[in-house]
C-alpha cells in the first residue's frame, strides 16, 4: 500500500475521532506578506481535509508561493516547485506525487473565500482528482445582469451542446447570428444571446443545461460574489472566515504573463485545534446544527 495514502487514512481517522462530540476543530491560518487568512476545513470532504490538515503539519506549505493570481478570479499556491523558483520561471506541475479523490459536495460552492483543490484538466484527469498539495482561494466578482442565468446554467454541458448543434448544417444561420454579436465586441449582448438559446438547446440535444440552484447561492453570489462557473467540477473543502481583504490585497499585485506575481508571496501555514464556539465567536462562522 501506497505509504502517503496509508498515513492519510491514518489522518482520517485521527480527525475523525480527536472531537467526536463536535466541541472542537481545525483551524488553519496562512500568512502572508499582504496579511493573513484563517479558515475552516469541512467535515463533509474528509479526504481533503486530512490531506492539508498532514501536509500544514509536516510545514509542507511553508515559503511556498502563491505562483497564480488572477484578479476578479482567484489566488493560487501549493506547487512545491515554488520554494526555490526563479524570477519569471513557470510554475504550476508540481505536487506531493499523489492525488486525492474528488469529494464534490452542492452544499459547497465557489462563493469568495472559498478554498478548493486544483487539477489537472478534465483530458488528462476525466475522474476530476484533486492535486494532492495545489489549492486555490477564490475571489470572483459579485454576479449581476445577465450573469444571474449564468448561475442556473451548466457550463459544461452548454459548451457540449453547442459542440452538438456545430456539427448541423441546419444551424449555420444561427452560428453567423452569434458570430455578429460576437464581433461587435457586447460580451454581455453575446452572453445574453447564448443564455437565452438553452430552452431550444436543451430541446435539440436532449441534455438538461439547467441545474437546480439554491436562494441561498444565489443571494451570496448576487451579494458576497464569486466564481459560480467552477461548481460541481473543482473540490471545494473548506472557506475563509477571516482575512477576506488579503485575497483583494494579492490580486492586485503586478503580475507577468504567467499572473505570477513579480514580486514573491510567501505562506506560512498552520492548524490548530479550537473550541468550535470560539471560533464562531470570534469569525462570525456558523456551523451546521446536524455537527
Amino acid at each position: 500500500m501506497n505509504k502517503s495514502f496509508l498515513f492519510l487514512t491514518l489522518i482520517t481517522w485521527l480527525i475523525a475521532g480527536c472531537s467526536q462530540d463536535g466541541s472542537s476543530d481545525y483551524l488553519v491560518t496562512i500568512k502572508t506578506s499582504q496579511g493573513d487568512m484563517v479558515a475552516i476545513l469541512y467535515d463533509e470532504t474528509p479526504k481533503h481535509k486530512a490531506n492539508f490538515i498532514k501536509l500544514a503539519k509536516e510545514h509542507y506549505f511553508d515559503s511556498l508561493l502563491f505562483h497564480r493570481v488572477i484578479e476578479g478570479f482567484m489566488i493560487q499556491g501549493g506547487d512545491p516547485d515554488s520554494k526555490k523558483a526563479a524570477p519569471g520561471q513557470p510554475l504550476g506541475m508540481g505536487g506531493p506525487g499523489y492525488t486525492v479523490e474528488a469529494e464534490f459536495n452542492p452544499k459547497f460552492f465557489h462563493e469568495k473565500g472559498a478554498l478548493s483543490a486544483a487539477r489537472l484538466p478534465d483530458q488528462q484527469n476525466p475522474a476530476k482528482a484533486s492535486s494532492g498539495s495545489q489549492f486555490y482561494i477564490v475571489q470572483g466578482t459579485v454576479i449581476s445582469g445577465v450573469g444571474i442565468d449564468g448561475i442556473k446554467i451548466d457550463q459544461g454541458k452548454l459548451n457540449a451542446a453547442f459542440q452538438q448543434i456545430l456539427q448541423n448544417p441546419a444551424n449555420q444561420p444561427l452560428i453567423d447570428t452569434l458570430n455578429q454579436i460576437y464581433m461587435t465586441g457586447d460580451m454581455q449582448a453575446y452572453q445574453q444571446k447564448i443564455y437565452s438559446l438553452v430552452p431550444r438547446l436543451e430541446k435539440q440535444t436532449g441534455m438538461k443545461i439547467y441545474k437546480e440552484v439554491s436562494d441561498e447561492k444565489i443571494k451570496v453570489y448576487t451579494t458576497v460574489g464569486g466564481y459560480p462557473s467552477l461548481d460541481g467540477d473543482y473540490t471545494v473543502f473548506g472557506k475563509v472566515i477571516g482575512g477576506l481583504d488579503v485575497i483583494d490585497k494579492i490580486t492586485q499585485v503586478e503580475k507577468d504573463a504567467n499572473n505570477r506575481p513579480t514580486q514573491d508571496i510567501r505562506m506560512m501555514v498552520t492548524v490548530e485545534e479550537v473550541p468550535r464556539k470560539e471560533i464562531e465567536s470570534k469569525y462570525g462562522y456558523k456551523y451546521p446544527a446536524t455537527q
